[in-house]
């Protein structure tokens, strides 16, 4: 089938990479000279593992292409599917639709021909109603049919997610859709990958429970470890033992220094918008939004409290401050809570992350980037671990320990052990919920 996605984001390239490695023809198009003349030119603008390998293949062999031109790129489109950003407001969190519509009214001024309108962005309740209404308002013959088709891309592991999902829910209006549907995911289905279909509202309303509950997850299992430190229970003793009921499981269950990302906080800000639209209050997730807040300030109590009380004139190193690793997405991170919460108490930090510094440099002023990790501990009074990059997990402790001025880790992903710390040289180690 020909698909063209409008929209060269994260979940946009993601997405058209993958179903032209299903077989399909597909047109990316975005409205960014300078980002689709990088990806004509075999270079991906997003960091994801094996995505800029996926996307060359499929270039040379003719089934994916890029495009400014979203005329030319709708044209004679079976479906075109709208992959655009809906950031959250800063007045009251609820997702800004004004690129899904801008979108919608380009295609209806494009569509030349029938085809399926999918929206596979992050939308409120209603919004696929609405994208149908936009179009026909801006060109009244045209023959469309809507669908949603909300993502579930981790990112690190974008391109596994896609092409062998844990399902694939599908929202319709009528047959003709979920026709078109099926035969796009066909080459997955066939591998006995489920696919869920529904209305419209219902996947809609899908993609914002499952992230609010692994929000609320995640959230539950950080503030169990504020109360394992306060009464000397280990968290991941807890964990494991809570995991092992597989009515909870273990995944989402390590603690940290809060959620980020481009999905969970700003997820949970609509659905918790939504709720109060519908005088039907999402109360759970409302506390989840300001725990997770909390979490990320108690992070800066405990760096606080690891150099003696005052961060006035500390040289803190931090190591990691992209949300997760494999990615270079700095949204949402709980880094940009907590290093300037450091810097506007008189810290002096330095900053090592893989990929976080193309983003980084313009979200984190004030800091130094280093490229080494020994090199960035030179003198320092305490070392962060932010961010659990493979790099990081099998550091040479002794070395580390031997470079700092007072040898002191703050270890917030709970990498490494009081025990392995201590046998180092650390004289101060301190993680999460041990």
């Amino acid at each position: 089938m020909k698909i063209a996605i409008v929209g060269t984001g994260y979940v946009g390239l993601v997405s058209g990479v993958c179903f032209s490695e299903l077989g399909h023809d597909v047109v990316c198009v975005d409205n960014d000279p300078r980002k689709i003349a990088l990806l004509k030119a075999g270079d991906v603008p997003i960091f994801e593992p094996g995505l800029d390998k996926l996307a060359a293949t499929n270039v040379a062999a003719g089934r994916l292409s890029f495009e400014n031109d979203l005329a030319a790129a709708v044209d004679g489109a079976d479906t075109v599917f709208i992959a655009v950003g809906t950031p959250p407001r800063e007045e009251d969190g609820q997702a800004d639709l004004k690129y899904v519509f801008a979108a919608a009214q380009d295609i209806g001024r494009a569509l030349s021909g029938p085809a399926v309108i999918v929206t596979k962005s992050t939308v409120p309740v209603g919004t696929n109603q609405r994208v149908r209404d936009v179009i026909l308002e801006t060109n009244p013959e045209a023959e469309i049919d809507v669908a949603s088709n909300p993502e579930f891309l981790r990112e690190g592991a974008a391109i596994s997610d896609f092409m062998a999902p844990d399902r694939i829910v599908v929202g319709v209006e009528n047959d003709r859709a979920e026709s078109v549907m099926r035969e796009i995911y066909k080459p997955q289905t066939e591998q006995g990958f489920p696919l869920l279909v529904m209305d419209l509202e219902s996947a809609e309303l899908t993609k914002y429970a499952a992230n609010a509950f692994l929000a609320a997850k995640i959230t539950f299992i950080n503030e169990m470890a504020g109360l394992c430190e306060r009464v000397g229970a280990d968290i991941t003793k807890v964990a494991e033992g809570m995991g092992m009921d597989e009515r909870i499981g273990r995944k989402f269950l390590n603690a940290g220094p809060g959620i980020g990302g481009s999905c969970f906080p700003k997820d949970t800000s609509a659905l918790a918008h939504i709720g109060r639209a519908q005088d039907v209050p999402m109360q759970i997730t409302e506390t989840v939004i300001r725990v997770n807040n909390e979490i990320k300030l108690r992070m800066v109590q405990k760096i606080r409290a690891l150099v003696g009380g005052d961060l006035n004139g500390k040289n803190i190193t931090v190591l990691g401050v992209t949300f997760k690793p494999d990615t270079d997405d700095m949204r949402e991170a709980p880094a940009l809570t907590i290093v300037p919460a450091m810097i506007a108490e008189g810290a002096n930090v330095r900053i090592v992350d893989p990929q976080g510094r193309a983003e980084g440099e313009a979200l984190l002023p004030g800091v130094a980037w280093v490229e080494d990790a020994y090199e960035a501990c030179n003198d320092a009074d305490a070392v962060v671990i932010l961010t659990e990059w493979n790099e990081f997990r099998a550091l040479d402790l002794k070395r580390l320990a031997g470079a700092m001025a007072t040898a002191k880790m703050a270890d917030l992903r709970n990498v490494y052990s009081a025990e392995e710390a201590k046998k180092a040289g650390f004289a101060e180690y301190d993680s999460v919920g041990r």
